[in-house]
This record gives structure tokens, sequence and C-alpha cells, in this order.
């Protein structure tokens, strides 16, 4: 059989041998093992007609001592003939497969810099490919003058062929921008010597970091969470691959849409998202209600929101319950992206697909389990949160270090350095906290288990949740605050019942307090009901059978549920803490 007759199933090149194409631009390089001085990943250039990616790759691959390969000549030598004769004869569908499984192959052997085609990273499989093999893609972004004044004299092209190469240019742009501004590095290359823009390449690619991804393992609802900075200026880049369609609705708070929707319109029109329509809610708790939710799935609808429309909630918890609560019951369920603002968010109420409502007896009474399509955790925002935000999220980061162990010593330790915004320090709260979640949540996904699980994460959130609902959600308390101050009773009611030593309350109120949350009920500024508090816990969520249930500790990283908890024991405590009748 020849190799003509045999395109179908496309011989496709050994990823353990130089590749054929490997020869002309450099033979030594073609087969030098990549010395720990070299890349050790390879480089894959997309871009335009006229980009310059072969002649940037080689140089590339010279300076970086990696071979370097053109996807479109080691296709046709895979294929026996020309790419405009596999087009001619099998289409574009048969071409674009074969196209993605010679590069494929191609990333799963030794590192390597490979130019393709204009059109392959516009086929989602490929640019699936490219990701998985842990390749870094990089975009060639020209103007469109540029590229005009570079591929003159290629009438002869069949691209160019009897046609305007400024109307064929224009229209490839429109279709391909948005595909490549997936690619994780961007760089713009003008008329500059092409050494200069190979410099460009590679000051980019050492300045790039990944976002670090954690899985949330829920089998078919399965979905990651990427933390790292920048993430809100390149959303429409990484949400792209998870929508049912490249249009949303964003819905935020009146506070973060001035400080961060500029960044997150731009980042979604890079890579083509038409967003439907922005609805901004006020900031705060009350808008956690039923009439505020009416209100946002209405004008979602209204603005022509349809099934394949996905919801992306740009805030904080508040607008991450709300939103997702809107995305789960709107036309029976819509997809959903969190992208949290605030640390609280981060850490915790972004994760795990719990969203809703409040209602005057308590909060979260009313909501539904909604998976996330996504979460991404841009840090770099935290460094707009006033100091008072920022101290309320670190709660959650001490609750989960509270829960795990060796988190609880690094919050001892470095805890004061998360709260006064250093970001190295709240990059490892972020990550640390959404490890020890994601984890929780893919055992537990709908908090069923009779004993710990996904339960555990409300560990002070049984007092804490009564604070809030005395206080009446209007930014008196704010949530990490009751939770703070949940702890601190926690403890103390752990010890009280001889569950763990007499001193670890005192450990962690008094961390609580150095960072500067409150961490006793004295510490706020009312008095509160002791018997009002124990009614709002009676009807907290978790409660079973009218018994009100409580997470307690024996040590850090070794907490429990129980709902064996005397109330007398509670109400002592409680006023002993200072409470009222």
């Amino acid at each position: 059989m020849s190799r003509n007759t045999a395109l179908p199933a496309w011989p496709l090149p050994d990823a353990s041998a130089p590749p054929a194409s490997a020869a002309p631009f450099g033979a030594e390089d073609a087969v030098r093992a990549p010395t720990p001085a070299m890349a050790t990943r390879s480089i894959v250039l997309v871009g335009m007609p006229g980009a310059g990616k072969s002649s940037i790759g080689r140089r590339l691959a010279t300076k970086l001592g990696l071979p370097f390969i053109d996807a479109d000549t080691e296709i046709e030598a895979a294929a026996g003939l020309p790419i405009t004769e596999i087009f001619t004869r099998y289409g574009e569908p048969h071409f674009r497969d074969g196209e993605r499984r010679v590069i494929a192959r191609l990333l799963a052997g030794p590192p390597l810099v490979l130019a393709t085609g204009g059109g392959a990273f516009t086929d989602a499989r490929t640019r699936a490919a490219v990701a998985s093999s842990g390749a870094v893609a990089v975009w060639l972004r020209c103007s469109l003058p540029t590229l005009l004044r570079r591929v003159a004299g290629r009438e002869h092209r069949p691209l160019f062929l009897n046609k305007d190469p400024r109307e064929v240019l224009e229209r490839l742009m429109t279709a391909r921008h948005p595909t490549f501004a997936e690619a994780p590095v961007i760089v713009d290359c003008t008329d500059e010597p092409p050494e200069t823009t190979t410099r460009k390449v590679m000051e980019a690619i050492a300045a790039h970091r990944d976002p670090s991804r954690l899985p949330v393992r829920l089998g078919d609802r399965a979905y990651d969470i990427l933390v790292g900075e920048g993430l809100v200026a390149r959303a429409g880049a990484l949400i792209a691959p998870v929508l049912p369609a490249r249009r949303v609705v964003v819905i935020t708070d009146e506070t973060v849409a001035a400080l961060h929707l500029p960044t997150l319109t731009a980042g979604l029109a890079e890579a083509g998202v038409g967003i439907v329509s922005t609805i901004t809610v006020p900031p705060g708790e009350a808008s956690k209600s039923f009439p505020q939710l009416q209100s946002v799935v209405e004008a979602a609808l209204a603005a022509g929101a349809d099934r394949r429309t996905a919801v992306v909630a740009l805030g904080g918890g508040v607008v991450g319950d709300l939103a997702g609560f809107a995305a789960a019951i709107a036309l029976r369920g819509l997809t959903f992206i969190q992208i949290p603002t605030t640390l609280l968010a981060q850490v915790d109420s972004s994760v795990g697909g719990k969203t809703g409502i409040n209602l005057g007896l308590g909060k979260n009474l009313v909501g539904a389990f909604h998976q996330p399509r996504l979460v991404l955790a841009d840090t770099g925002v935290l460094g707009t949160l006033p100091p008072r935000e920022l101290r309320a999220g670190y709660a959650e980061v001490a609750k989960h270090g509270l829960l795990q162990g060796e988190l609880w010593a690094w919050c001892e330790a470095e805890g004061a350095r998360a709260v006064a915004g250093d970001p190295t320090a709240l990059a490892h709260a972020v990550m640390e906290s959404c490890r020890l979640k994601s984890a929780v949540v893919a055992a537990d996904e709908r908090e069923e288990s009779e004993e710990g699980g996904r339960a555990l994460l409300n560990l002070g959130h049984t007092f804490g949740h009564a604070l809030e609902a005395e206080c009446g959600y209007g930014g008196e308390l704010l949530h990490g605050e009751a939770v703070a101050v949940g702890l601190g009773l926690a403890a103390s009611l752990s010890a009280r019942l001889g569950h763990c030593s007499q001193e670890l309350p005192g450990r962690v109120i008094s961390h609580l307090q150095e960072v500067g949350l409150p961490a006793r009920i004295g510490d706020l500024k009312r008095r509160f009901s002791a018997e009002a508090l124990m009614g709002r816990m009676r009807k907290d969520k978790k409660a079973r059978d009218g018994a009100m249930r409580f997470i307690l500790m024996r040590a850090p990283g070794d907490c429990f549920t129980t709902s064996d908890v005397a109330p007398l024991a509670v109400q002592t405590l409680l006023r002993d803490e200072g409470c009222g009748e």
C-alpha cells in the first residue's frame, strides 16, 4: 500500500526519534539531548500567516538548545502529500484530525520548539492536546498593517490566490484571534528585527508562571480551581474551554464592578466571549434575598440568556452565593463560573457548589448544590481589599488550619503576614485552603456523611451564623468576623467538655485577636441574648431532629461533628462570655 492510499491513517512520526524535518534547521540540535541548562518544556508558536513563527522558532530553538520543527512540514511528510492537496482530497475535518495527532505525537517526545500552521490552534482538541502535554503555547500577535507588509509577495500561496490580502487577513483575524488568546503567553510583534522579537519571546516565557491547578474530583461534575495572579485579565481565555458557548452573564456588585469589571470585560472580549448582560447588585449580605434573586434571574433572561449561556460571578461570597443560586434555577440550570475577589470567597465559599440566600430565620436556609465549571482565584486582586475584609477572610484560613493541623502551625507562624497583605503568604493561604476544601468536597459533596465529612467545614459556623442573624446582615458583623468568634467559642466548648487541652482555646483566641479579629463575644460592640442565640442555633440548617449540631476539636487536625452537647453547657458558655438571658 502506498503512502498516498494510506492517507486516512496518516503514519505518525516516532516521538523517540529526531523528526525528519529537524535536520534542515540544524541537525546537531535535532539529535542532541536537552541538558539541564536547556528548556525543559516544549514551546508551541501560534499566530497568523506572516507572524514569523518559523523564523522566530528557528532562532528560539538555537538559543534554547532545542530542535525546531515545523508542524506543516511534518504533516506533509506523514501524509506524503502537500497540505493543499490534503485539503482538496479529504477536506479540512480530516486534515485537522491528522494535524492534531501529529502535534500530539511530537509533543509527547523530548522538548522542542514547534511552529504550527495558522489554523492548528483553532481546533479545540489540538489546544487541549498542547495544554495536556505541558508545553507552553506562545501567540505571536501582529497588527494588520504589519501582517500586510509581511505577506506581500505571497499572492501565489493558496490562501491568497486571486484574493485581496487585507480581506483574507481580516477574516482570519476575526475567526482565529479569540482562540489564539487562549495561549498562556502573548507577545506583540512589530517590524522590529527578528532577534529582537526572539528576545521578547524568551523574556515572556521566562516571566510566565502557570496558575496552580487543583482538581475537585466529582465525576462528571469535576472542575478545576486555578490559583495565581492576573487571572481576571485572562478570564476569557481560561474559561472558554469549559463554556457551552462564548456567551456569559456577569453578576457582580457595585464595589467590585468599579475595581475589576473593566479588566474582566477586556479579558472576555480578547477571547471572543460575549457579555449578554452585566448585572450589578448592592454590596453586602442584604443582597442574598428572594427579591434580589428574582431581579437577577429576570434581568438575565430578559437580556437573552439561554441554556448555552454561562453565569460568571465576579465578587465575594455574597455575589458567588447569589449568582450560583440564580444559575442553579434559571432555565433549570446554567453553567456557572466563579471568579472570587475576596480572600474569604477564594478560600471558602467559591469552592464546593453551595449556593443560596438568607431568610429572616437564618443564613443560607434556601439554596442548592450547584457546582461551578471553573474557579479562578486571582490572588492579585486581594491587594484591593480593605484591611477589615482581608482580616475577615483570614478567619476561614484559620478554620482550615484547625481542621488540617499543619496549616494551623503555619497560621500561628505566618498568618500575620497574610493579614498584612504579603502576596506570598496570601497565595499559600489560598492554595492550602483550597487543597483542603477540594478534598473534603470530593469525599462528601452534599454533606451527607453521618460523621465528619463536609460538615467539618462548618467549624465555628453554628455560633457564627447565629451571631450574624442577630446582627441583621447589615454589615455590622462580617461573616468572617462571626466565624472568628465562632472558632473561639467552639474551642472553648471543646475544652469545657473535655475533648481538647485547656490551653487550646487560649491559643486560638490569642492568634485571632493578634491578627485583628474578634474571637470572643466580648470583642463585639453589642450585647447578645443567650436565649436568642440558642434559638438561632436550633434553626441552623445543620441541626438534626431539633438538636443543635456542633463541630468540636480534640486538637488541630482532629475535629469531629456531634449532636451530643447538652443545651445547658452551650447556654452556660454564652452567659460566661457575657450574653444576657
